[in-house]
């Protein structure tokens, strides 16, 4: 079963890196930032007179504080999930919006809607698809890097938009998230982290608290005409869970594109694999992530 998802998965992987190089071609003309051309307190817009190229916008994307707006569709098909070991899918939908607040200061909102696919969970019932809990965060940070480096802290909250209770809290939660990024070159590398506290709720096995941490460390490698490779593993822990099986440790690697659909609106499509080396009960061994993102 092992070797049959590893070489599905590699397959995959080459499909996309295939698809991203022949499919669309990039071109050199983009849009920036023009502080000058708005209010005080503002959305970031972009001027079409700057032009970075297609590989300035990856790295741009790459930070998770980045000054792009920006609405990527992330999908985690995760393998040999529930007690059946079937096939479990995440789509996440996550905007990002910059907000512009003066010269030197800008407030980047990152939002998470997830929407899930179920395997069998069986004894219990299953719900086959549904929505998540929403993660709302919201970073204030310095508008330019200082010898490469820029940080971010703000609040992340936990929003319950679920469809059924077997997808999640119906309780909310909040707590702090912090990002640190380092840029120099054709280098991206960083950490972000956040833990998440539920305001309330009740205890025991189908209880509704939750105390959530999350680190997402990632590195990125450009190699120009809007080619990366790179890794950005999702680390997690629930506190409530005693043992290895509160940790969610993922290892891989991804590689992906920045191009230009018909030479105007930026695309960037990745595709990565990464294997659970620390996982709890039923957890999918074996992850294939894949996501497009609008640049606009």
């Amino acid at each position: 079963m092992m070797t049959g998802q590893v070489k599905w998965l590699f397959r995959a992987m080459t499909l996309a890196a295939c698809v991203l190089g022949g499919a669309l071609r990039p071109a050199s003309a983009a849009q920036t930032a023009d502080p000058a051309a708005a209010p005080a307190v503002r959305l970031q817009t972009q001027d079409a007179g700057a032009a970075p190229d297609v590989t300035e916008l990856a790295k741009k994307l790459q930070n998770p504080i980045g000054d792009l707006y920006s609405f990527p569709f992330q999908n985690n098909t995760n393998f040999n999930a529930g007690t059946k070991g079937g096939t479990q899918n995440i789509l996440n939908v996550q905007p990002v919006i910059p907000i512009h607040i003066n010269e030197d200061w800008n407030i980047i909102s990152r939002t998470i809607l997830p929407l899930i696919w179920q395997p069998t969970f069986e004894p219990g019932s299953t719900v086959p698809f549904g929505s998540g809990p929403t993660t709302a965060s919201l970073f204030l940070s310095p508008a330019n890097p200082t010898n490469g480096w820029l940080w971010g802290v703000g609040p992340v909250v936990q929003v319950p938009t679920i469809s059924s209770s077997k997808l999640g809290s119906n309780v909310w939660g909040a707590g702090p998230t912090a990002v640190l990024v380092y840029m120099k070159g054709p280098w991206v590398a960083g950490v972000l982290v956040n833990n998440v506290w539920s305001l309330g709720g009740t205890s025991g096995r189908n209880g509704t608290r939750y105390n959530q941490f999350l680190t997402q460390p990632f590195v990125n490698y450009n190699f120009g005409e809007g080619w990366y490779v790179g890794s950005s593993p999702i680390v997690t822990a629930n506190w409530l869970t005693r043992g290895s099986n509160a940790w969610t440790l993922p290892v891989g690697a991804n590689i992906g594109r920045v191009v230009k659909i018909f030479g105007k609106l930026p695309v960037n499509f990745l595709a990565g694999a990464y294997y659970n080396t620390l996982r709890p009960d039923y957890a999918g061994d074996w992850q294939l992530r894949t996501q497009v993102t609008f640049i606009f």
